[in-house]
């Protein structure tokens, strides 16, 4: 009765160091993929801050004007201007859709 005690303990101890074991590789492999995952965030936040600056950077009056008027474009007079419930209210609803 003894022996078999002491081997059913045995059994036991093995199969809980495996457990542990296997649950600890777990944990290793998911804390290597929630690392990755903030890494890529990081470099992702990254490439938004370059991509803000650049558009910035493009969007700025004093670049935007010399293109403008080499392509013969001009600003609008005061009269050119629409407002969206005029488009909306003589049924102009695919141009009012594409303002918003």
């Amino acid at each position: 009765m003894r022996i078999a005690a002491n081997l059913v303990a045995c059994a036991l101890t093995l199969a809980s160091a495996y457990f542990l074991y296997a649950e600890s590789s777990a944990t290793r492999r998911l804390e290597a993929q929630v690392q990755a995952a903030e890494q890529r965030r990081e470099k992702l936040e990254a490439d938004i801050a370059v991509l803000r600056a650049e558009r910035a950077h493009l969007a700025r009056p004093g670049r935007i004007e010399p293109v403008a008027k080499a392509l013969g474009l001009r600003l609008p007079a005061a009269g050119e201007y629409v407002e969206l419930d005029h488009l909306l209210a003589n049924g102009h609803t695919s141009i009012a859709k594409q303002a918003r």
